[in-house]
């Protein structure tokens, strides 16, 4: 069985009572791929991905069972 996993990867900004952080990885296709590949070890990801996505972390998706070859990497703000 595979799971095909289609949204955001990108960014967020957090902000709690107990502190502040600018920059950690986030979107909703970024865990559901996390979540998925926890139970089935064939998880397609389709998003579009800032430049300054990290590499270590599609590594580490990878490293999971995550294809992220449907993962297109643009440009934008650059």
């Amino acid at each position: 069985m595979s799971i095909i996993t289609v949204g955001t990867m990108a960014f967020d900004a957090i902000e709690t009572p107990f502190g502040k952080v600018d920059q950690i990885v986030g979107g909703s296709a970024t865990y559901v791929a996390y979540a998925a590949s926890n139970f089935v070890k064939d998880v397609k990801q389709i998003s579009i991905v800032g430049y300054d996505f990290p590499e270590a972390e599609m590594n580490e998706l990878r490293a999971r069972g995550v294809d992220g070859q449907g993962a297109q990497h643009v440009n934008v703000g650059v």
